[in-house]
């Protein structure tokens, strides 16, 4: 019986059980629980319990008793009370239950046939192929043997037609002596005939002579050919190979190793899946593997070293791996017969390490934050993605997380919602995965916020440690020793902020000192470092200069400021910056009063600008929601 008669049969019996329960069922709802007609008498106690039966690994199909259903009920005593055995939902609920594990029985058997199925169709298809296997063996030993019998029956062909020839020339010779003989013999009795004495004596003589040389000629009687035929033995040494390697299983052929599929990696670890012609028997398989070095594409000598790792399987998890680097893979299969070649080297990815966010480069607005981090990884990553989740007012996390994918550049500017709070991550991606989360940033959208771009300062000023307060010391710095390249302040001690580059209104405050000279405002980011703010046509900026008589304070743009006296002298100045009304204006926020306001089509974005003309400290204060005044 074979593996489809026996799931015919077993499938058989499991529609059969099936229908038993239906019909049971269906028996216990019209006679419910085996009440009979005998209402005056106990229901009967031999009354069919349910079975339930289960799937062992052998397939074996076993039957127990349900024993969670309870007995039978025995019947009202009272006859005329027998619809209140239905008032009972137990029992023909057990019996759905039973029914329903009855069903998921059958499609779990009917599944395992069905795996049974392709084991089945499986091991056909392989005797089939080991049926052609050896039909080509017998094939092969037939043509080799075929082509030995030709070219045995040629050589035989061969030397019988020599010995024929040489016994076919051997016979001419002895009938040509036979006829000269025979001549010799017919004309000697002529002569010895003739009566003529005169004419005998003439020829007896050439006669005579003729006979002694016809006797000087030797004959050789013997056959020079001999009768037996060579038979040499047949080298049949390559058939007898053929023959045993019937029995023997073939070496396997390279292995085919798959290219890297997305997200098959994590940090440490590489998932490697390769494939082998399907006519192959394998044992096992050797996975070998090595971290790619940039020393090592340029000088072979400088190899990494190579690991490896055996494996029944076509597919392998490799781990203990550094992160974010490339691995060259190969693949060999054993078996009783021999190894086979290596199969080509195929280039894997680890995950990247998390990105490092910059929190002091990390800028934000009301409607937008722009986010830069750094790599973190020394290989090169495909991408990066953005996670951030809104946090409620109660200071949870919101679990809905938006993501900003295929970012290609360290930095990314994402379109927030204003006045809340978000709670920002990012992942590095290459094709083996994305990485863990970086450390996550929390992003405010109150106000603007930025820091100070410390590259841009003047040596001679100080930041301080949470990048909001700059400092002019007392001391001069010789020439010597300030450090100046293009980007820093020579001639103004001055420094920039890092304003998020997004147009719209931006609001920020900087606390000062009466006894300072200061410069606060806006310039572009190539503002000419060796002029002073608010001197050139690339800057505004609003100036406080302390002369014996009073504070003064100026409002220049490209060396010119309007005629303005203020009477009362600001501590904490406000910011506000409008771009779709191209506005900067400055407020003394202790007294909500507006002080000037610069009027122009600003080209490209700006910065925020801070200068000390003497000895002094200022403090930038951002993130910060614009007043209400401030842009009226």
């Amino acid at each position: 019986m074979d593996l489809y008669e026996i799931r015919v049969e077993r499938l058989g019996t499991i529609a059969e059980e099936s229908e038993r329960q239906d019909l049971s069922r269906e028996s216990t709802t019209m006679e419910p629980f085996g009440v009979t007609s005998d209402r005056g008498g106990r229901t009967p106690q031999d009354v069919s319990t349910f079975q339930r039966f289960s799937v062992d690994t052998n397939e074996s199909l076993t039957f127990e008793p349900c024993e969670d259903l309870p007995p039978s009920p025995t019947g009202a005593e009272d006859g005329n009370d027998e619809d209140n055995v239905f008032k009972d939902e137990g029992p023909e609920s057990e019996i759905v239950t039973i029914r329903n594990r009855l069903q998921g029985k059958v499609a779990e058997m009917e599944s395992f046939a069905g795996h049974l199925e392709e084991i089945f169709l499986t091991v056909e298809e392989n005797f089939g192929r080991q049926e052609q296997h050896l039909e080509q063996h017998y094939n092969d030993v037939l043509q080799t043997l075929s082509q030995r019998y030709d070219e045995r029956a040629a050589g035989l062909e061969e030397e019988k037609k020599g010995k024929l020839e040489a016994l076919y020339s051997q016979l001419l010779a002895c009938g040509r002596a036979m006829d000269a003989s025979k001549e010799l013999i017919e004309t000697a009795q002529e002569i010895y005939r003739c009566q003529d004495k005169r004419l005998f004596l003439k020829t007896v003589m050439p006669t005579i002579k003729r006979i002694e040389e016809f006797a000087k000629e030797e004959t050789d009687l013997s056959v020079t050919t001999h009768l037996e035929f060579n038979t040499p033995l047949a080298d049949l040494s390559d058939v007898k190979s053929m023959m045993d390697s019937i029995n023997i299983v073939p070496a396997p052929s390279a292995p085919v190793i798959n290219p890297q599929m997305p997200n098959s990696a994590t940090q440490t670890s590489l998932r490697v899946c390769w494939s082998l012609f399907s006519d192959d028997t394998v044992e096992f398989y050797e996975l070998y593997y090595r971290p790619v070095l940039e020393d090592a594409l340029a000088d072979s000598t400088c190899a990494a070293h190579e690991s490896k790792v055996e494996v029944k399987e076509t597919h392998c998890t490799v781990t203990d791996l550094l992160p974010n680097a490339q691995y060259e893979l190969w693949v060999t299969a054993t078996n009783t017969t021999g190894i086979s070649p290596a199969s080509e080297k195929a280039l894997y990815m680890t995950v990247p390490s998390p990105p490092v966010i910059k929190q002091r480069e990390c800028t934000s607005c009301p409607e937008a934050a722009l986010i830069r981090w750094e790599s973190g990884n020394t290989n090169p990553v495909d991408s990066y993605t953005v996670e951030l989740s809104e946090m409620s007012p109660d200071g949870t996390q919101s679990g809905v997380t938006e993501s900003i994918v295929a970012v290609p550049t360290c930095q990314c500017l994402i379109q927030l919602q204003s006045g809340r709070r978000y709670l920002i991550s990012v992942r590095a991606v290459n094709i083996g995965g994305p990485s863990e989360r970086s450390e996550v940033l929390t992003v405010s959208t109150t106000g603007t916020f930025f820091h100070l771009l410390e590259d841009t300062a003047h040596p001679c000023l100080s930041i301080s440690e949470d990048g909001f307060t700059m400092f002019y010391g007392d001391e001069e710095l010789p020439i010597s020793a300030m450090a100046l390249d293009d980007n820093t302040f020579a001639r103004c001690v001055a420094v920039l902020g890092d304003l998020i580059p997004v147009r719209g209104r931006h609001y920020w405050e900087v606390e000062v000192d009466e006894g300072t000279e200061f410069r606060i405002g806006v310039a572009y980011e190539d503002t000419e470092r060796n002029s002073y703010l608010g001197a050139n046509n690339t800057s505004w900026c609003m100036r406080h200069i302390l002369t014996p008589s009073r504070h003064k304070y100026e409002f220049l743009h490209n060396g010119w400021s309007p005629d303005l006296r203020i009477t009362v002298n600001p501590v904490r100045i406000g910011v506000a910056l409008d771009y779709d009304r191209g506005t900067l204006s400055f407020f003394n926020v202790d007294l909500e009063q507006h002080l000037h306001t610069f009027q122009s089509n600003f080209r490209n974005y700006v910065h925020p600008c801070f200068s000390l003309d003497n000895p002094g400290a200022l403090t930038v204060h951002n993130a910060i929601e614009a007043p209400e005044y401030t842009f009226i």
